[in-house]
């Protein structure tokens, strides 16, 4: 029995794009940036204050869990990590202009939309 070619070229790419979309959310550069916006959505809605984690979770649907909380401090611990929140820093210390002030709002309200929006763990 052979199986056909084109079979094979889509579950290739379906399993790498499976493998692909589950490490996005585990991204160094990108939880560094997260976790840099996020900051300064809690110094303006202090509603949003201790639920950095579960929200970045929640935009990716996925579970505040013991692994998943593992694997975010694992990847704060990189150096690649460190390296893009430093980059940032540096971005972050020239002043802001007030339509990026406004577009900040607008993320940190959409960001506090969608975790309230997510089911929650029942206790």
């Amino acid at each position: 029995m052979r199986i056909p070619p084109l079979l094979v070229a889509f579950a290739l790419t379906f399993a790498t794009a499976s493998v692909l979309a589950q490490s996005r959310p585990y991204n160094a550069k990108a939880l560094a940036r997260y976790d840099t916006s996020y900051v300064k959505c809690e110094a303006r809605f202090p509603d949003m204050a201790g639920h950095k984690d579960e929200a970045y979770l929640g935009l990716w649907r996925i579970k505040l869990d013991p692994k998943s909380t593992a694997r975010l401090a694992e990847i704060r611990s990189s150096a690649a990590y460190k390296a893009e929140r430093q980059v940032v820093a540096k971005g972050a210390a020239k002043p802001a202009a007030s339509a990026a002030s406004n577009a900040l709002e607008r993320q940190c309200r959409g960001l506090w939309g969608e975790f309230e929006r997510a089911p929650k763990a029942k206790p």
